[in-house]
């Protein structure tokens, strides 16, 4: 500023001596070092700091990252000993984490209905290069609290597909589900066989299960899965109607003492859909607890993660 005023007393009033000019240029000369010392002395206190700072911070993300493993350490303990808590031969695998980018689903050839390019995709088999299978539940019947207790604690991901009439004697067992984050998909109000009921009636059924599942549930279900996996144009015109985006079939079934496929090989692949049920003793010989033990061995021992459904889709 002192500089800049004496430029404009130049210009107002004329030249001065060169003595008072060399004279005022000491006091700015000496000015400026003042100032540019309190600067340098200002740079030393704050480089400290950011010296500090930055230690602080080194040390902050080498806690975290210790605390991260050793959270995920413990996790993975706790993971064995459910395992053995509930007869788990071995640890169920851990899934990878969801894909940043979802795979693009299709309609799987020979499952195709006229006009099927702008209706819900029908597939048996999510494309993915991960060594991951997708275990889904179907109808309502048996509510086992012994199942929950038992997938809460196995961390093992599933998605359910509901049908009311099954259901609806006890919705709290499956708000507990949902809670446990547990997606609760159509499967229809009364389980009926599609192909055979009229587009209005198909409609009832399927735009009637969103109606029920949003009323008692909180949120409109996007997949649908039609009763077994019988299906016709009518049946995915109706499921669009009322908000479904893709009906995932399955390419394996499990029972409590076997797995049944679909393809030629009998053998799980990658992004495989598992179809089981809702069942107990009066319908298997055990319970849906041992058919989860089955079923994980068999998972496990091919090397295979069950993975959540809806991180894929």
């Amino acid at each position: 500023m002192q500089l800049v005023g004496q430029k404009g007393n130049r210009k107002q009033y004329g030249h001065r001596s060169a003595g008072r000019a060399r004279g005022r240029f000491g006091v700015v000369l000496a000015a400026l070092l003042v100032a540019g010392l309190g600067t340098a002395c200002g740079s030393s206190e704050s480089a400290a700091p950011d010296k500090t700072e930055k230690t602080k911070a080194g040390k902050g993300a080498e806690s975290g990252a210790a605390g991260a493993l050793a959270q995920a350490k413990a996790a993975q303990q706790a993971r064995v000993a459910a395992a053995k808590r509930w007869g788990l031969v071995k640890t169920p695998l851990m899934a990878p984490a969801a894909p940043k980018e979802k795979p693009e689903i299709s309609t799987r050839e020979g499952f195709e209905v006229e006009g099927g390019d702008e209706l819900p995709h029908v597939f048996t088999t999510v494309p993915t290069d991960d060594k991951v299978v997708f275990l889904t539940i179907d109808d309502g019947a048996e509510k086992d609290p012994e199942f929950l207790r038992m997938m809460r604690e196995l961390k093992i991901p599933y998605t359910a597909f509901l049908s009311d009439y099954l259901v609806r004697d006890n919705y709290p067992y499956f708000k507990e589900m949902q809670a446990a984050g547990v997606t609760l998909n159509n499967h229809t109000l009364n389980h009926r066989y599609m192909p055979g009921l009229s587009y209005d009636q198909q409609r009832e059924e399927i735009c009637g299960q969103q109606d029920t599942i949003q009323r008692v549930f909180g949120k409109r279900p996007t997949l649908f899965r039609p009763p077994y996996g019988n299906y016709n144009q009518d049946t995915l015109k109706a499921a669009k109607s009322c908000g479904i985006k893709a009906v995932p079939l399955w390419n394996a079934e499990a029972f409590v003492n076997r797995m049944d496929y679909r393809e030629w090989d009998r053998d799980l692949h990658p992004g495989d859909i598992i179809l089981t049920h809702f069942r107990g003793k009066d319908d298997w010989k055990g319970s849906m607890p041992d058919m989860i033990r089955h079923v994980m061995k068999t998972v496990t021992d091919k090397g295979y993660a069950v993975a959540r459904l809806e991180d894929y889709l």
